[in-house]
């Protein structure tokens, strides 16, 4: 039987993949996050559709339960596929970047989230504009998507924060997750418990939830750009907080009080 990775072979491992990510190209660091950005979309349309085509028959809870369920695979989508999300560069990179030393990593680590990012949106925005269409999805899963965004926009600022913190917290788990395991089975598996644990809360992730305001907005829903503006700053700002503090630094001082932190 294959012994499971130590906390400092994950942080080790982790460390080399940041290094990559730092290190490549801004139209590599580009055109992943626009990947990602269209990938996640097919999760958030299959929110949608499955909780439409459940809510007929079953109370609402039941629908948003489906939903949740089917929005996994969204997920899975981005992890096997080898894209990233945002906050999917909050590990990996920043234990990179410590391992640099020298306040000259912080622009590469800058970039990198700026440009995954705004590049998540651009190709989270293009597959909305496809799904938007009149006809593109069966029944009423439009009428479903813009109550989805509905919710999120009236939602009060503290608990899109503290949604975002649990948000931030949850993927940048992931990422550490993922580096405990080898087979892409395994990577499957834990990439749809967190896509749909992220969905059941629901947890406010910044391109996630985004992107379902921006579907809101298209669909002539309740929701306005200064919701998703505001949303944006602060799922943002939780994702941060739950990424880096709660998990990425808390790892690393793991690693570092081990004595074997290189």
């Amino acid at each position: 039987m294959a012994r499971a990775p130590s906390p400092e072979d994950i942080y080790d491992s982790a460390r080399a993949e940041g290094e990559r990510r730092l290190s490549s190209s801004a139209l590599e660091q580009a055109s992943t996050g626009f990947i990602a950005g269209v990938t996640i979309v097919f999760g958030i349309v299959a929110l949608g559709v499955a909780r439409e085509l459940a809510a007929p028959d079953f109370a609402s809870g039941v629908g948003q339960l489906v939903g949740a369920l089917a929005f996994g695979v969204g997920l899975v989508f981005v992890v096997v596929g080898r894209t990233e999300l945002f906050t999917e560069n909050f590990f990996d990179p920043v234990a990179a970047a410590v391992a640099r030393r020298r306040l000259v990593a912080l622009w590469p680590l800058a970039r990198l989230w700026l440009l995954v990012l705004v590049m998540n949106f651009v190709g989270g925005a293009v597959m909305a504009a496809v799904f938007t269409v009149h006809g593109t999805l069966p029944g009423r899963a439009h009428h479903t998507l813009a109550l989805v965004a509905e919710e999120i926009a009236a939602k009060d600022g503290l608990a899109t924060f503290t949604r975002g913190i649990a948000a931030g917290t949850l993927l940048t788990l992931l990422s550490y997750l993922l580096h405990a395991v080898g087979s892409a089975g395994s990577r499957m598996l834990l990439a749809y418990v967190v896509g749909f644990f992220l969905a059941l809360g629901p947890f406010d992730h910044v391109v996630v939830s985004g992107l379902q305001l921006l579907f809101g907005i298209w669909l002539g829903a309740p929701v306005s750009y200064p919701d998703l503006g505001l949303n944006i700053v602060l799922s943002g700002a939780g994702n941060l907080l739950g990424g880096l503090l709660l998990m990425t630094l808390t790892h690393a001082v793991q690693v570092k009080g081990s004595g074997r932190g290189r």
